[in-house]
């Protein structure tokens, strides 16, 4: 019984070193062809690295501005008459707004003006008397008073009426209604907004160190996601004090806005000539492979493989990045001008990757793009 049950346990052991042994040999030869198994080069589109001349310009943000801007307001408390514009209606200076309810003034200023005709005769029949000297010099002094405390009674009676006509001050485009026919308006209370857009202010910051190379006349260029294109006006004023919290200088140019897009308070990006250029290595943002470790581009260059045959392979490199324009980068260092560059496909290679350039679609390129949805 002992013998058999050994006998059993030697068969059992023999069969599986067998299987054992079997797939060890299967693994090795399995790793052994992984080993010596070459991916498919990867298809990407290049572009030679080149230099170029970009003119240095300062960056920042600014806020638009109009010239003139005011909350159109009553001058007096009263009740709306009549309401002389729509919302959103471009006016002239001068135009009428608004009128309030004159009845009152009018009844005061019927009483007035028959108050000064009566002291009008008075006093031509107070001027006879004093020439033949039948009256005092005081009575006839009296008379002149009363005669102009009445003409000055209507003129501030008309004065008040004509504040009660509510005009724009200068020329601009009106916002919205704050007000109703028969509304009772009280003293200063808001009527409508009115923002002169012909021309209009761009105000925004830039750095103390860069305060020298700001000049008068110099352009500026506006973008923003609710321009189409670009705007451009001129630097006209500069703050006289640098702000101490931020070391900052504020800078006023103005732009003709001839099509009334920029709007008061709007955001955009400006941008300044320092009135130098600087040659720069420039890549389309494609072709930067960004990382936390660091940014990084892949150079196409010929390798030898472990067989020794050459082939068409990338090399990582790690760049330092500069201003960007459009769908262009400058390169302060890591590539050099004349240097193959992988555009488009960067996310699936890896360093030693083979590839194949098909340049037959490149991605954009440009310094100024205008994408269609834009």
């Amino acid at each position: 019984m002992k013998k058999r049950m050994i006998l059993m346990l030697l068969i059992v052991a023999i069969v599986i070193g067998g299987i054992g042994s079997r797939k060890y040999f299967q693994i090795k030869a399995a790793m052994a062809q992984q080993g010596s198994f070459t991916p498919p080069p990867e298809t990407v589109t290049t572009i030679v690295a080149r230099s170029e001349e970009w003119a240095s310009t300062i960056a920042g943000i600014g806020t638009v501005v109009a010239v003139n801007g005011v909350t159109v307001s009553a001058d007096l408390p009263g009740m709306v008459e009549q309401i002389g514009f729509v919302s959103g209606q471009h006016v002239g200076k001068g135009d009428v707004l608004v009128r309030l309810d004159t009845k009152q003034e009018r009844a005061q200023l019927a009483a007035a003006e028959a108050q000064r005709e009566l002291a009008a005769l008075d006093l031509d029949r107070k001027q006879g008397l004093i020439a033949k000297a039948v009256i005092p010099q005081a009575l006839y002094d009296q008379t002149v008073a009363e005669h102009k405390q009445a003409v000055a009674r209507v003129g501030e009676i008309r004065a008040t009426m004509e504040r009660k006509v509510i005009r724009a001050p200068f020329t601009g485009v009106l916002g919205i209604r704050q007000v109703n026919l028969g509304q009772f308006v009280a003293s200063g209370a808001p009527i409508v907004s009115l923002q002169a857009l012909q021309p209009v202010y761009v105000e925004f910051n830039v750095p103390q160190q860069e305060v020298g190379r700001v000049r008068q006349g110099v352009d500026v260029h506006a973008t923003s996601d609710a321009l189409q294109g670009e705007e451009v006006g001129r630097v006209t004023a500069m703050d006289s004090v640098v702000d101490e919290a931020t070391r900052n200088v504020r800078v006023q140019a103005t732009f003709a806005n001839a099509a009334r897009k920029l709007r008061p308070g709007m955001f955009v990006e400006v941008k300044l000539a320092r009135g130098t250029t600087s040659s720069v290595v420039t890549l389309p943002a494609s072709a930067i492979s960004y990382a936390p470790f660091g940014d990084s581009v892949f150079i196409v260059e010929q390798m030898k493989g472990p067989d020794g045959k050459s082939y068409r392979g990338v090399r990582q490199q790690f760049v330092k990045l500069g201003a960007a324009r459009g769908d262009m980068v400058s390169i302060l260092t890591g590539v050099k001008p004349g240097e193959e560059v992988v555009t488009s496909g960067v996310f699936k290679l890896r360093p030693n990757a083979a590839v194949v350039v098909n340049n037959q679609v490149q991605p954009s390129s440009s310094t100024a793009p205008k994408p269609e949805d834009s």
